[in-house]
C-alpha cells in the first residue's frame, strides 16, 4: 500500500497591481512601460485634481461674479507664485535627489532627503501664513486697483496664506514619491482630496445644506477642507511604510548638512520659475490697468492653458524621474531614450490638443463667462497660446531634463533671459498700442514662450548633461 500523498504547497498570491506598478524598476524595463506608468497618473492628478478643480473652481467664482474671478485671479497669479516658486524648487530638488539614489540604489539616503524637505516646506508655510496674515492688505492692494476687487482679495489672500502648508506639504509628497518611481499613490490621494475640495467650496461658497454663503472666502475655506484631507492620508502612507519610500521619525531630525545641500540646488530651479512667474506677475498688473475684466479675462485663459500643462507636465516629471534614476545607474543611453520617447509622446498629445483649443477657444471660455467683452479677449489669449502649444510642451522635457541631470543652472538662466528680454519688454511696449490694447500682452506671450523653448531645447541637445551621477 503506498503512502499518502503529501498536501500540495498553498499558491503564494503574487504582488498586487497596483504594487506592481508601485514597485516597477525603471532603470532595467521598458522605457515606454515606464514612461507610461511614471506619467499617465501623474496626467490623471493633474487633470482631476489640477484641471477639473481649477475649472469647477473658476465657474463657482463666474457665479460669484466677475470681481471675484479677477480677486482670485490676482491673489494666485501674482501673490501665491511667490510662495509657490520657493516650493517649487524645493520639490524639483528633492526628486532630483531622490530619484538619482533611488537609481544607485542608496534607498536611506533618499528617505533622509524626503525629511529634510517636509522640513524645510514647514519653514516656507511659517513664512507664507505671516505674510498673508499680516499683510494682506497692502498686498492685495499692491496686484490691483480696483476697490471692489481688492475688497473680496482680503479675506481670500488671508485664508489662503494661512492654510498654505496643506499645498505645500502635497507637493512634497508627490515630488518624493514620483522620485522614487511612484506616482499611483498620489493619484489615489488625488480621487479622495478633489471631491473633499470641489464639495466643500460648493457649500461654504453659496450657503448649501444650511451652511453659511461666505462667497470667495468659502472657495479659500473649501479648498483648504480638500488638502486637509490629502494631508491626512499622505502622512499615514508615508509614516505606515504602505509607499516606496518609509518615512520614519529619525528622518524628521533637523539636519543641518541635508538641509544645506537641499536649499544648494533649490534656489536655482526657484528663480528658473520666477521667469514665468514674472511674465503673470506683469501682465496681471497691466492686466489690472486695463480694468477687472481685462484681469478676468487673462485668469480664464491661464486656467484654461493649465489644462495642456497638467497633460504636458507630468509626462516631462515622468522623463526626469527616468532620467535621474538611470544616470544614477550609470545607463546613460537609456537616460536619451527616455527624452526621445518622451517628446514623442508629448508631440502626439499636444498637437492635436492645439487644434482642439484654438478651434473651439469661444464655446470653452464661455462656459466660464457670459460677459461678450471677457469671453472675446480670453478667447484671443487662448488662439496665441495654442499657436506656441507644442513648443512649450517640449520645453517642459528640456528642462525638466537638465535639472533632473543636477544642471539646476541653465534652465535658470535661459528662462530668465527670455523673460526679462523678451516677454516683460514686449508685454509691456504691445500693451500700450491702443490698436492692440490686451491683445498685445498675448502676442508677447507667444512670442516670449517661443523663444524660451528654443534656446531650451538647443542646449538639452547638445548633451553636456549626460553623464553618470557620481556616487
Amino acid at each position: 500500500m503506498s503512502a499518502p500523498r503529501p498536501p500540495e504547497p498553498a499558491a503564494v498570491p503574487g504582488p498586487s497591481l497596483l504594487a506592481r506598478l508601485r514597485d516597477r524598476d525603471h532603470t532595467r524595463e521598458g522605457v515606454l512601460g515606464s514612461l507610461i506608468v511614471l506619467a499617465l497618473p501623474s496626467v490623471l492628478t493633474g487633470l482631476f485634481g489640477g484641471g477639473l478643480f481649477q475649472m469647477v473652481e473658476l465657474r463657482f467664482l463666474g457665479d460669484l461674479g466677475p470681481d471675484a474671478v479677477a480677486a482670485a485671479g490676482a491673489a494666485n497669479q501674482i501673490l501665491r507664485q511667490v510662495i509657490f516658486l520657493l516650493t517649487f524648487g524645493v520639490t524639483i530638488a528633492t526628486q532630483m535627489w531622490i530619484s538619482q539614489r533611488v537609481g544607485a540604489g542608496r534607498v536611506d539616503d533618499a528617505e533622509h532627503a524626503a525629511g529634510q524637505s517636509f522640513l524645510i516646506g514647514g519653514a516656507l508655510s511659517l513664512a507664507a501664513a505671516l505674510a498673508g496674515g499680516v499683510f494682506a492688505e497692502p498686498l492685495v492692494a499692491w496686484v490691483t486697483g480696483d476697490p471692489a476687487v481688492a475688497a473680496l482679495g482680503v479675506p481670500y489672500v488671508r485664508i489662503t496664506f494661512l492654510t498654505f502648508f496643506l499645498f505645500v506639504a502635497s507637493q512634497i509628497f508627490a515630488a518624493v514619491l514620483i522620485g522614487a518611481g511612484d506616482s499611483t499613490t498620489p493619484l489615489f490621494v488625488t480621487l479622495v482630496t478633489t471631491p473633499v475640495g470641489i464639495a466643500a467650496q460648493w457649500m461654504l461658497s453659496f450657503g448649501i445644506g444650511g451652511l453659511p454663503a461666505l462667497g470667495i472666502a468659502g472657495i479659500a475655506w473649501g479648498a483648504a477642507a480638500g488638502g486637509l484631507s490629502g494631508l491626512v492620508i499622505s502622512a499615514w502612507a508615508l509614516l505606515s511604510g504602505r509607499c516606496r519610500v518609509h518615512l520614519r521619525a529619525r528622518h524628521l531630525r533637523p539636519d543641518a548638512a541635508g538641509i544645506r545641500r537641499l536649499l544648494a540646488i533649490s534656489w536655482q530651479p526657484a528663480l528658473h520659475f520666477v521667469a514665468r512667474s514674472l511674465i503673470i506677475m506683469v501682465f496681471m498688473w497691466l492686466a489690472g490697468r486695463m480694468g477687472g475684466k481685462v484681469q478676468a479675462a487673462y485668469t480664464i485663459g491661464l486656467r484654461i492653458e493649465m489644462l495642456a500643462v497638467m497633460v504636458a507636465f507630468p509626462l516631462a516629471n515622468a522623463c526626469a524621474t527616468l532620467v535621474g534614476q538611470n544616470l544614477g545607474a550609470g545607463d546613460v543611453g537609456r537616460a536619451w531614450r527616455s527624452i526621445f520617447v518622451s517628446s514623442a509622446l508629448v508631440c502626439a498629445i499636444l498637437g492635436p490638443a492645439a487644434l482642439l483649443l484654438n478651434a473651439y477657444r469661444f464655446e470653452l471660455v464661455g462656459v466660464f463667462a457670459a460677459d461678450p467683452e471677457v469671453v472675446e479677449m480670453a478667447a484671443g489669449y487662448v488662439f496665441y497660446s495654442s499657436l506656441v502649444l507644442l513648443f512649450y510642451g517640449l520645453y517642459f522635457v528640456a528642462f525638466r531634463t537638465l535639472q533632473a541631470s543636477g544642471d539646476m543652472n541653465t534652465p535658470m538662466w535661459i528662462s530668465l533671459a527670455a523673460a526679462l528680454f523678451v516677454g516683460v519688454p514686449l508685454g509691456v511696449w504691445l500693451s500700450r498700442d491702443p490698436s492692440l490694447g490686451a491683445t498685445g500682452m498675448w502676442i508677447a506671450n507667444a512670442c516670449y514662450a517661443l523663444v524660451n523653448a528654443v534656446v531650451m531645447i538647443g542646449w538639452m541637445l547638445m548633451g553636456r548633461w549626460a553623464r553618470p551621477v557620481q556616487p
